[in-house]
């Protein structure tokens, strides 16, 4: 079968174009560009790439069309497919039609830690041997791609993205996923862009909650206060869990984990099912947030695939983790330097307040550009002083969005100037070069630096490990 995708290079498009050459399908593609990482994947995937969006690309008519949410209603590929008479669908609804129908769907949902939860789910489910699908918007360490078939009957993990599925389909895509097995990690607003207010970002996730059928399972952090209200409204057994500490109403959580002092570079885990001690687990990940993603991993697939818990405490410690989350880039002079995803304020908080607990010693040094559809707006303005309020040192980009009218952008100076009254140092540089001088110039032996955007940051990764090879080079001179 032969299935072109407009709009192939974004992460999850150039996933399906991979899933799909492994099920041995014809896959071209077309996008305004290929740019690493996704455009040179797919051309050593066997998808036949082509620059721009042109309706020649589908003058041969593919016996499917699968037009990405990137595209417009006047995309004129997706018009020459559309207005032609020929098959087309979105991207949730040709993971469905190949992949979801006849498996059960094993979906990571929530506003917070969806891909490193569905990474950690995958690598558990593969170490107790059950062969699972995978689809993730990240690079998981612990395999080659970002995707896998797995077995014909084996459940299919896959991050669940509340983001609109195409002009003509305005659905949530985790609704077309086949829902059986569920993890909700968190719901706090996000996506303005799509969601114009909390209410109508909350029905998302009702309408997923409501596609779990009887006999599934909703795993749910019970620590959030929308979570335990979403899934009071499960037809499906609920399973919640928390780390010591949180607050869980009145709830009492089916899992929980104690943690303990780090230990060797790992942190220890004691885990508790139902009130028992089960043991204790060794996570590669430091930060709460974490903790709580490996509880959940390890609920859902112990109860939703009935894996060997023993099997799966063992595998937590060989998780590799994922590209761009907590990633650490590099250590020059004494100076370790991470990347990180976070742009939300929560996202921010968790991933300054991990890094903390993982380097006490030295300063920590963040620098953060506001990208996103909602990070770029004043959304969040008041909340990002205190998630920023761990660094030793806050570096507030230019807001990656410049289209943003400026009544509504966030305002980064402003952000600066309240992390200055209370007490704490943050600047505002004008460019991202001025970002990129400032960290270098500032950085000493036993610092850690961390880049957050959920973009490219400008280069600025790897303009900050060349100042300080630089900077080392000048200094044995």
């Amino acid at each position: 079968m032969h299935v072109h995708l407009i709009g192939v290079c974004g992460t999850g498009m150039g996933a399906l174009a991979g899933l799909l050459r492994e099920a041995g399908h014809r896959v071209t593609g077309s996008d305004k560009a290929f740019h690493p990482p996704i455009g040179p994947a797919l051309e050593q995937w066997g998808v036949e790439t082509m620059p721009g969006y042109s309706a020649e690309n589908v003058a041969c008519k593919p016996d499917l069309v699968v037009v990405g949410n990137v595209c417009r209603r006047d995309n004129p590929e997706a018009r020459a497919a559309i207005d032609g008479g020929m098959a087309y669908d979105s991207f949730p609804g040709t993971l469905e039609r190949f992949f979801l129908k006849q498996r059960p769907g094993f979906v990571v949902a929530g506003t917070h830690g969806k891909t490193t939860t569905t990474s950690i789910l995958a690598h558990l489910l593969s170490e107790a041997g059950l062969n699972p699908g995978l689809l993730v918007g990240g690079l998981p360490g612990n395999f080659p791609r970002s995707f896998r078939a797995g077995g014909d009957d084996a459940p299919f993990v896959i991050e669940g993205d509340e983001y609109d599925s195409a002009f003509f389909e305005k659905k949530p895509k985790f609704w077309r996923y086949n829902p059986s097995r569920v993890i909700l990690t968190s719901v706090e607003h996000d996506h303005i862009d799509i969601y114009p207010d909390e209410a109508s970002y909350l029905d998302a996730f009702r309408g997923l909650i409501e596609r779990i059928p009887e006999d599934g399972l909703l795993v749910a952090f019970a620590g959030d206060p929308r979570v335990r209200e979403l899934a009071q409204e499960a037809r499906c057994p609920v399973s919640y869990y928390a780390v010591d500490g949180d607050d869980t109403g009145e709830l009492a959580p089916r899992w929980l984990g104690a943690p303990a002092p780090v230990s060797g570079g790992l942190v220890p885990l004691d885990l508790y099912g139902a009130g028992s001690f089960l043991g204790r687990v060794h996570s590669p990940l430091s930060g709460r947030h974490n903790l709580r993603n490996i509880l959940a991993a390890l609920a859902l697939a112990s109860e939703g695939a009935g894996a060997s818990l023993e099997v799966l405490m063992h595998a937590v410690s060989s998780f590799v983790g994922v590209k761009r989350r907590q990633e650490l880039l590099g250590e020059i002079g004494g100076v370790r330097v991470y990347d990180d995803f976070a742009h939300h304020p929560t996202a921010v908080r968790e991933t300054l307040a991990g890094l903390k607990a993982r380097h006490p010693a030295g300063r920590l040094i963040a620098a953060f550009e506001p990208r996103s559809a909602t990070a770029s707006r004043r959304m969040h303005q008041a909340l990002y002083p205190d998630a920023l309020r761990a660094a030793d040192l806050a570096l507030l980009a230019p807001v990656g969005r410049k289209e943003i009218a400026e009544a509504e952008r966030l305002d980064v100076a402003r952000i600066a100037a309240d992390i200055l009254a209370a007490g704490r140092r943050a600047e505002a540089p004008e460019s991202i070069d001025a970002v990129v001088a400032r960290m270098v110039h500032e950085a000493r032996s036993g610092d850690t630096l961390v880049l957050m955007s959920n973009g490219t940051f400008g280069g600025a990764h790897a303009a900050v490990l060349a100042g300080l090879t630089a900077r080392l080079l000048a200094d044995e001179l």
